[in-house]
């Protein structure tokens, strides 16, 4: 079952022993709470790991005006764009030198394709990643709801053991790197 943005925040708070929400502006303590950490959270959660539900591809479009140095073209990032994984050019998504800066991908490649993280909408995320969720925001939720820093502790204690748990089931997702060049092997050629 899908979850939204609400349910998981409900959840998270209901582990925590408080009252579940009905929306982020219900005018409770823990709504507001909710509804100020919860996205923060979530994005953050989202761009530690290179999660296969929440990593896409996009050709990038040109911006008007190229970098002020060390590169010559500037491409405007997507609107869902949470972190960069690589860039490459033509069909292939990795391989480009690039710097991140300012709201935009600079390179020397006439055109770039970008690999990323996305922020999903919540309905897309996957049971392991929605366990983890909530786990971490019971996390930060329990300091300003229940003002007990050593339950805050123990619940952040569950939350890397969960947020492990999911990378592991999303690691299985996709077969395994393998080494395309390595210099101590091209020598031996």
């Amino acid at each position: 079952m899908a979850l939204n943005d609400v349910a998981l925040a409900s959840r998270a708070l209901v582990r925590i022993g408080a009252a579940p929400i009905t929306s982020f502006n219900d005018g409770s303590a823990e709504s507001e709470i909710a509804g100020a950490l919860y996205a923060p959270t979530r994005d953050a959660l989202l761009s530690a790991y290179a999660w296969s539900f929440a990593t896409g591809q996009v050709q990038l479009t040109p911006l008007g005006t190229p970098p002020v140095a060390d590169y010559s073209h500037a491409y405007g990032l997507p609107n869902d764009f949470l972190r960069a994984l690589s860039a490459g050019t033509g069909s292939r998504g990795r391989g480009l030198n690039y710097r991140i800066a300012r709201g935009a991908l600079h390179t020397n490649a006439d055109m770039a394709v970008l690999t990323y993280i996305f922020r999903p909408d919540e309905s897309e995320f996957p049971p392991y990643f929605d366990q983890a969720l909530i786990a971490r925001l019971s996390a930060e939720f329990t300091i300003p709801v229940t003002e007990s820093t050593s339950r805050a502790q123990a619940h952040f204690g569950i939350a890397e053991a969960e947020y492990k748990n999911a990378r592991q089931i999303d690691a299985q997702q996709d077969s395994p790197n393998r080494l395309e060049r390595f210099p101590l092997v091209d020598v031996r050629e």
